[in-house]
């Protein structure tokens, strides 16, 4: 997808980028795939904010992702690629031979007509799901599952892959995209191919008002709080205090640790 600038009739729009729709050949979801989407602002059960900075934000429908690849062993066709509020993928909307329709994240190479199988004997073609057992070292792949049949976890925003490094007996080292390398199960299923619009993070959202349509509210720096709200607050004037900044709990934010066990899995760490 293709980013354009908007002409700068005022201050807000001078910056201001956005992706190109064209790609996009339906506007309105699959009725069957969507459901209500509640907005928590933030709040857990209780009422209490357990994330911060969230609230408010456009009315959104939740449209249900088929990362298990349900429909095994039967050819689908794309038929659609939607836009998705939730997420800064498109979507494409496969419609399988038993008329069944699900929808899956866009690859890049996916277009309208394509031809799209999960199963163990298919091809390794982008947009089709197969074990990593069958998938052959050096290619790429998205949706990754952590642990067979749950579903894929890994890779699934805008323009991320997991690079295929090697095959043993018994796991499949990947790639991931922040650098991890790690084993995972070869019974693990994987979909071939790189996700779709890359150019996601070049965007520029260009004013306050388009960041809260988006469902983010204002975020205070510690250093204009109060020493009983975070460790950077009080002091006369602007004070750091000598301190590496840290959350308003104490962990650092520079990078530290904080993962307590070591995943035999994991065989080097995305930082050294």
């Amino acid at each position: 997808m293709a980013i354009i600038t908007r002409k700068p009739r005022n201050a807000s729009l001078r910056f201001q980028t956005y992706l190109s729709t064209d790609e996009l050949t339906k506007k309105k979801p699959e009725k069957s795939l969507t459901v209500g989407l509640k907005r928590k602002a933030g709040r857990n059960a209780y009422g209490r904010i357990t994330v911060r900075h969230r609230g408010g934000g456009a009315a959104r429908l939740y449209r249900i992702i088929d990362f298990r690849r349900s429909v095994k062993d039967v050819p689908g066709k794309v038929t659609a690629i939607e836009y998705d509020p939730n997420r800064n993928v498109p979507i494409a909307l496969i419609v399988y031979k038993t008329g069944v329709k699900r929808y899956i994240l866009l690859p890049e190479g996916l277009k309208v007509g394509s031809e799209v199988l999960a199963s163990v004997d298919a091809e390794a073609t982008v947009g089709c799901a197969l074990p990593l057992r069958k998938i052959p070292v050096g290619f790429t792949v998205h949706n990754v599952e952590l642990l067979p049949g749950a579903g894929g976890k890994f890779a699934r925003s805008a323009g991320s892959s997991v690079k295929f490094l090697a095959k043993t007996d018994k796991y499949a080292t990947l790639r991931m995209p922040s650098g991890e390398m790690r084993n995972v199960l070869l019974d693990c299923w994987a979909t071939v191919g790189t996700l779709s619009n890359a150019e996601y993070k070049n965007i520029v959202i260009g004013k306050a008002g388009r960041t809260r349509h988006m469902g983010f509210r204002p975020t205070v720096r510690g250093m204009a709080m109060n020493p009983v709200d975070h460790p950077h607050g009080g002091g006369e004037g602007r004070s750091k205090s000598g301190q590496h900044p840290v959350s308003p709990w104490g962990k650092g934010a520079k990078g530290s640790r904080t993962k307590r066990r070591k995943n035999p899995l994991v065989l080097k760490r995305r930082k050294k």
